[in-house]
């Protein structure tokens, strides 16, 4: 059917075809890079396009990155490689990246609720259908779930690394219809715009392939 298809290359009708959305946000987007902490007013506007979301008749989870950037900031910490520095980071910035999506969506009426995972929560059947069941009373209630990698007490061997793999757990638990991925770059690219000025933006991708997995490259080291 090419209607069909052609709905799938337009995002608004995806969007609109969605009964239950997933979005990530990463922390590029959220934090101020020189240290001044949560862009409000980007995310008072991302607060006003899922309150649209909502009147729409669509329900909302959101897998939000940016706990460890502003803890460190909180903290004054360098960047560094060791897991406890970040776990250190993740306990310091978590409290106030809730603070921040409380406060965007409560101006909408909309209430948050956190929840924290880690790679074992999601590969234990008990513990998946646990945090699924407690995912779908918030969302049948009116409240958006914020989820995010509990990085204070994941083990190395135990983390997601990044959220964007925690995202597609989290729209697959929660059966989403659609999985919204908001980043600093615009989509996938056949190489590392940032490395190859030849990359080309690949606006639609309908078959995972093996070209396709290569172009992603590896997985980015530990924070």
């Amino acid at each position: 059917m090419p209607e069909l298809e052609e709905a799938f290359v337009r995002p608004s009708a995806l969007i609109e075809a969605a009964r239950r959305i997933t979005v990530k946000v990463g922390s590029s987007l959220l934090v101020e890079p020189g240290g001044n902490g949560i862009r409000s007013e980007w995310l008072s506007r991302l607060g006003s396009d899922v309150a649209k979301l909502r009147s729409a008749g669509k329900q909302v989870a959101l897998v939000s990155s940016g706990a460890v950037a502003l803890g460190r900031q909180h903290l004054s910490l360098k960047r560094s490689p060791k897991l406890a520095l970040k776990q250190a980071a993740a306990a310091a910035g978590q409290p106030l990246l809730m603070q921040a999506w409380d406060k965007a969506l409560a101006q909408f009426g909309i209430p948050t609720a956190q929840l924290l995972l880690t790679l074992d929560d999601t590969e234990s059947r008990r513990r998946w259908l646990n945090a699924r069941a407690t995912m779908e009373v918030l969302l049948g209630n009116g409240a958006i779930p914020v989820v995010n990698e509990n990085d204070t007490v994941a083990t190395e061997e135990l983390r997601y690394g990044d959220n964007d793999r925690l995202s597609a757990r989290v729209a697959q638990m929660i059966q989403a219809d659609l999985l919204i991925l908001l980043s600093d770059v615009d989509g996938v690219y056949t190489g590392d715009p940032s490395r190859d000025p030849s990359a080309e933006h690949m606006p639609h991708i309908s078959v995972i392939t093996g070209e396709v997995e290569a172009w992603a490259g590896g997985l980015p080291a530990p924070g």
